[in-house]
């Protein structure tokens, strides 16, 4: 047996394009709708135009942007569509996780869901939001793995990206730091005593009050974003 640590590769340059681009645009500093240069883009990050163009044709793939004739790439907007869309199937998804996933919890995993609890955000930062948020879909990954279905916890960590953005939108009208800590609290305690009716029923009520901040905030008369 070898006594050497493997060393893990760096990631690509379209790799590294791909994460940089996809945080700018979950975190809206590039906005729904707005272009998308690849020079620009190239000069920004300080890469060539090749991985720049990868990396747009993959987030094309996972619906973040679209190629537009003669105009390069455009943000994708977020429609009212689009948000029904997702959190129906966050709906689908989450509640039977939370169910399979109770009685699962250890210890450690306790403590690691309850520190995530326990952060917070500042509504007019968006990085603040969107640190905010990875902790949060730290949360609902984890309990989607303790569900014992990857398949069901990859679906799953794709779908909160793709609500990443509405929730970035949806924080900055007020905050509910609070309210999710105790959200989040209350349901790690019914994952920890196994009650999985209740944890399913629990995370069924915090996504569709996601979705309502979401829609509530999109469509108010002031809001700053085309739905």
């Amino acid at each position: 047996m070898s006594l050497l640590t493997p060393i893990e590769a760096p990631p690509s340059l379209t790799e590294q394009a791909v994460a940089a681009l996809r945080r700018d645009i979950l975190s809206t500093r590039l906005a729904p709708g707005e272009t998308i240069s690849e020079a620009a883009a190239a000069q920004r990050l300080d890469m060539g135009k090749a991985p720049i163009r990868a990396a747009l044709a993959r987030l094309a793939e996972d619906g973040l942007v679209q190629a537009v004739p003669r105009r390069g790439w455009m943000v994708s907007l977020v429609t009212i569509r689009d948000i029904h869309e997702v959190f129906d199937l966050r709906l689908l998804l989450e509640p039977e996780a939370a169910r399979r996933a109770a009685g699962r919890v250890d210890t450690q995993m306790l403590a690691r869901l309850d520190a995530v609890c326990a952060e917070g955000y500042d509504c007019g930062d968006a990085e603040s939001a969107m640190c905010y948020l990875d902790a949060n879909k730290r949360f609902h990954v984890a309990i989607a793995e303790l569900s014992g279905n990857g398949r069901l916890a990859r679906q799953l960590d794709r779908m909160l990206d793709e609500s990443t953005r509405m929730l970035v939108l949806g924080l900055r009208r007020r905050d509910r730091t609070m309210e999710m800590a105790h959200e989040h609290h209350e349901l790690v305690e019914r994952l920890a005593l196994g009650q999985g009716e209740a944890a399913a029923a629990l995370m069924h009520q915090q996504v569709a009050a996601s979705r309502e901040m979401v829609l509530a905030a999109l469509t108010a008369p002031d809001a700053m974003t085309a739905v």
